[in-house]
C-alpha cells in the first residue's frame, strides 16, 4: 500500500489519501486540529511547569503565546512548515513563510525573529532548496526578520508536503500587544478581504483544469493566492487602532474565526453578512465546489474588534494599503455569535478539506 499526503499549510488542510490496488479511498477521520474536548481534557491541563513569565499560554482558538521578560514582550507561534512544489519553489517558500508569520502578526507586533527546522524529502534537490531558502530570506529581509536558529536535513520516509516546522517571534512592548481575549462590548467588528480567500486562490491555482468557469472568473480567483498575507495588514491596523482583538480566518473560515474571537473574550458578536467584503471569484468557485465560503479557510482575512474611536483610522489606513475592509457588526454583552440575527454554531469541519481531496484525487487519475 502506498500513501500520499496533501498538506496545504495556509488552509490547515491535512488531506490523506490511501492508494491501494489502483484505487483512491478517502480517510477524513480526525483531520485538522484536535477538537476542543480533547484539547480541554488532555492538552490544557498538562502544560509542563508553571512559570510567572508566561503572560499568554495555550488556549483553543488562540493564535500565539507570550512571555513577559521583565517588561519586554516575546510573542511566539509555532506551525508546521509545508511546501507545495506545484507553485514553484520561490512562490511556495513565500507562501509557507507568511502562513507561519500570521499567527504572530495578529498580536499587532511585527515579527522580528524566526526559527525554522526543515525535514526535507530525499528527492528535493540542492537547487530547489536553494530557491526556496532564497525566497524565505528575501521575505524576511524585507520585513526585518532575523533567522536565529534552525535545522536542515533530508530524511527517508519524508514526502511533500510536510517539510518541518517553524517558530515565528516578535519582540516589543507588552502594552502594544493586541490580546486575543481583548474584545469589549461597544467595540466594532471589522473584517478584511472576506471569506474563502485562501481556499479559492489555492485550489484554482493548483487545479486550474478542473474548474469549468469563465476565464476572467478563474483569473480573479487565482489572483487571491497572493492575498493570503496578513503581516502588513495586522500591524497597520494595530498602529492605527485601538484594536482590541485580532484573529486570522484559517480553519473553519470566517465563521470559525468569529466564534473564536467571541469565545476568547466571553462576549457576543452581532454580524451582518451583507456588510462583509466578498472578493471576485469566491462565490463562483465555492458554488462550483459545492462548499460554504463562510466556513472555508481564508488565510489572509482578519477579524478585528476595534474601539469605536479608532474605527475610522483603521479603515483609512487599510484602505490606503488597498486592503478591502468593512465594519460588519459590533461587540455586545452576552456570549456567542449572531449572524444576520441567528445564533452561529462553530463550523467544526472545514468543507475545504473534502473539496481539496476530491480535486487532488482527480489530478492523480
Amino acid at each position: 500500500m502506498a500513501t500520499r499526503d496533501f498538506r496545504v499549510l495556509g488552509s490547515r488542510l491535512h488531506l490523506r489519501q490511501v492508494y491501494s490496488a489502483g484505487h483512491w479511498s478517502e480517510d477524513m477521520t480526525d483531520l485538522g486540529k484536535v477538537d476542543r474536548a480533547f484539547f480541554d481534557e488532555h492538552i490544557y491541563p498538562n502544560l509542563g511547569a508553571e512559570r510567572d513569565d508566561v503572560a499568554i499560554g495555550p488556549k483553543h482558538g488562540v493564535d500565539f503565546g507570550m512571555l513577559d521578560l521583565d517588561g519586554t514582550a516575546l510573542v511566539m507561534a509555532t506551525d508546521p512548515l509545508s511546501v507545495l512544489p506545484q507553485l514553484g519553489f520561490d512562490r511556495a517558500g513565500r507562501f509557507a513563510l507568511h502562513i507561519v508569520l500570521s499567527d504572530v502578526a495578529v498580536s499587532g507586533l511585527l515579527p522580528t525573529h524566526l526559527a525554522v527546522s526543515f525535514t526535507l524529502p530525499p528527492e528535493m534537490t540542492d537547487a530547489q532548496f536553494a530557491e526556496l531558502w532564497g525566497a524565505i530570506h528575501e521575505e524576511c529581509e524585507e520585513l526585518g526578520i532575523s533567522i536565529v536558529t534552525g535545522h536542515t536535513a533530508r530524511y527517508g520516509g519524508v514526502d511533500y508536503s510536510w517539510v518541518g516546522g517553524a517558530t515565528a517571534m516578535a519582540v516589543g512592548d507588552p502594552d502594544d500587544v493586541v490580546r486575543p481575549d481583548g474584545a469589549r462590548p461597544g467595540d466594532k467588528v471589522l473584517v478584511t478581504k472576506g471569506p474563502a480567500v485562501e481556499a479559492t486562490g489555492l485550489m484554482t491555482t493548483l487545479f486550474p483544469d478542473q474548474f469549468d468557469l469563465p476565464a476572467d472568473v478563474l483569473a480573479d480567483a487565482q489572483s487571491l493566492l497572493d492575498e493570503t498575507r496578513t503581516v502588513r495588514d495586522a500591524t497597520t491596523a494595530a498602529a492605527a487602532g485601538p484594536v482590541t482583538a485580532m484573529h486570522d480566518a484559517t480553519e473553519g473560515g470566517l465563521f470559525g474565526a468569529l466564534d473564536e474571537v467571541a469565545e476568547g473574550a466571553g462576549v457576543c458578536l452581532d454580524v451582518d453578512t451583507d456588510a462583509v467584503p466578498m472578493q471576485s471569484g469566491v462565490r463562483e468557485v465555492c458554488d462550483f465546489l459545492d462548499i460554504d465560503p463562510w466556513c472555508s479557510t481564508s488565510s489572509g482575512t482578519l477579524v478585528m474588534t476595534v474601539g469605536a474611536d479608532g474605527v475610522d483610522d483603521v479603515l483609512a489606513e487599510l484602505d490606503a494599503r488597498g486592503t478591502p475592509v468593512a465594519v460588519v457588526g459590533e461587540v455586545t454583552e452576552g456570549e456567542g455569535v449572531y449572524v444576520d440575527g441567528d445564533l452561529l454554531e462553530h463550523p467544526g469541519v472545514d468543507p475545504s478539506w473534502a473539496a481539496y481531496e476530491r480535486l487532488a484525487a482527480r489530478a492523480e487519475e
